[in-house]
């Protein structure tokens, strides 16, 4: 996906030009590796489920540990490089995620999986941030700075993709565990590399670990809310214990922002309406690009039958929707408003979803399947490319690398809530048809009429699920409809919009 991000107004360090090649290499490999962990997973997740016995209910996890832990301290990452240096947390992080990615291979139950899954995001949180900025302090301003930035962001569309295919070919050759244990060589070998990379000044300040597990605490308690209460019932004690938690922190948090002299998250970027629009957005939008993803690779291969490697090769279309839609908005943007840009985009996304919401256990790969994955990505992708500007528009020089963060943690969020919140949905209406059909499909040995009949079962509940998704995306056009009223995006001074 595209993004805004900070390029700090310093001077980079005197670089050979070889070694500044193998910097690249390792900016754009640490990158590639973080984004690849969104969805490399997605394909492993029926086989995953059939190895460890997982829950149906559980499997949404296995995602959003990732993802909410990712995007719950990306700005606890960003603030730990400024005060402590960059490329020693840096480092600190890449050695959390391989730890943690042979952890995952070496998962025995759902629980360790999750743990691990949570464990790469924290170091994900940490690399992330930094490896941006490290941009800034070893590639020189110019030509080289600017290659630099575009094979960055071309990393977070290419991710995805590599993702899809990767996750598709090492389940159906090797096995799932291969998934997590790719990371491992990769990483170390980012870790070697990162001494090519110039160190920047440090900032003056402490960090404010309360601030970081305040935040972080209520949208883990949130999100694990949602998909016990979907499991379990509404009413639920540890449910409602959850969402009282949430209900506590989430003000705490708000709450020592205020009595910051350096806070994590300044709470006046969130006076500007069109920001505080953005940011909204981009929680909705975040959540329709993970779930329907998260939804989309089960439905083949659960109900359609197609092998990992296949499911991953028929997940193409997300990264033409996204590339293409990347192109065309960034020239629309030229003499468009970005709400104008945005709420179409939206608009068919949302209609994407609804002809999803129409499928069933027949439903053909080609006449259904493709064309609407095609134009729910490509409708996000318009949707999302506006709001990269409107997040960071007349910001504050020496505040725009928090409001980039809060972007990309506002989709972060919103990917582990989509997941949650639609993976609930999807297994609740699925076993109301037809109780424990995920668990049914898993075992075909049962007979053809209660494998026929699970199958419908989970198509049914994929389809409420998307159903959902639609009306998010209605009301995500609302949002950049009634506050997104800048006429033009431009980026603050010391950040690309980069495509």
């Amino acid at each position: 996906m595209s993004s805004a991000v900070p390029i700090q107004n310093q001077q980079a360090s005197s670089v050979p030009k070889p070694a500044l090649g193998l910097s690249l290499l390792v900016v754009a490999t640490a990158q590639l590796m973080l984004v690849l962990d969104d969805t490399v997973a997605n394909i492993a997740l029926p086989s995953i489920q059939r190895d460890l016995n997982v829950a149906a209910s559980t499997l949404p996890w296995i995602i959003s540990a990732y993802v909410l832990s990712f995007g719950a301290l990306l700005l606890f990452g960003g603030r730990a490089g400024d005060l402590y240096g960059r490329r020693r947390v840096l480092r600190i992080g890449l050695g959390i995620f391989v730890v943690a990615s042979l952890l995952g291979g070496l998962g025995m139950s759902g629980a360790m999986l999750i743990g691990a899954r949570a464990l790469q995001g924290v170091g994900a949180a940490l690399v992330a941030p930094n490896v941006l900025a490290l941009i800034a302090t070893t590639f020189p301003p110019g030509k080289p700075r600017n290659s630099a930035m575009a094979v960055y962001a071309a990393m977070s569309a290419v991710g995805m993709t590599v993702g899809v295919l990767l996750g598709g070919v090492l389940t159906g050759m090797l096995s799932w565990r291969w998934v997590f244990w790719i990371n491992v060589p990769i990483g170390v070998a980012v870790l070697a590399g990162t001494r090519l990379l110039v160190e920047g000044q440090r900032s003056a300040g402490r960090l404010d670990l309360v601030d970081a597990l305040t935040g972080a605490g209520a949208m883990v308690a949130l999100a694990y809310g949602v998909t016990r209460g979907g499991e379990h019932g509404w009413g639920e004690g540890v449910t409602l214990g959850s969402f009282a938690i949430a209900a506590v922190l989430l003000p705490l948090f708000i709450w020592l922002q205020t009595r910051r002299a350096h806070p994590m998250l300044p709470l006046a970027l969130l006076r500007d309406r069109n920001r505080s629009g953005s940011y909204a957005t981009v929680l909705f939008i975040g959540a329709g690009l993970m779930a329907t993803f998260f939804l989309l690779t089960q439905f083949m291969q659960e109900v359609q039958g197609f092998s990992p490697v296949m499911a991953g090769l028929a997940s193409l279309p997300v990264s033409v929707g996204i590339v293409l839609a990347a192109g065309i908005s960034s020239k629309l943007l030229e003499r468009f408003s970005p709400r104008a840009v945005s709420v179409p985009g939206l608009l068919i996304a949302a209609g994407a979803m609804l002809w999803l919401s129409g499928l069933s256990a027949g439903s053909s790969y080609a006449g259904h399947v493709l064309p609407a994955l095609f134009l729910a990505y490509f409708g996000l992708g318009m949707g999302f490319m506006p709001l990269t500007l409107t997040a960071v528009h007349r910001v504050e020089a020496d505040r725009a690398g928090v409001a980039s963060a809060m972007l990309n943690t506002a989709q972060q969020l919103g990917a582990a809530l989509g997941v949650a919140v639609l993976g609930t949905i999807s297994t609740v209406a699925a076993n109301s048809r037809f109780e424990g059909a995920g668990r049914i499909l898993q075992d075909r040995g049962v007979g053809a009429e209660a494998t026929a009949r699970a199958s419908d079962a989970m198509t049914h509940g994929f389809a409420a699920a998307f159903m959902a998704g639609a009306g998010m995306l209605v009301i995500a056009a609302l949002v950049v409809g009634t506050t997104v009223t800048t006429r033009r995006a431009e980026a603050a001074p010391g950040v690309v919009a980069a495509h």
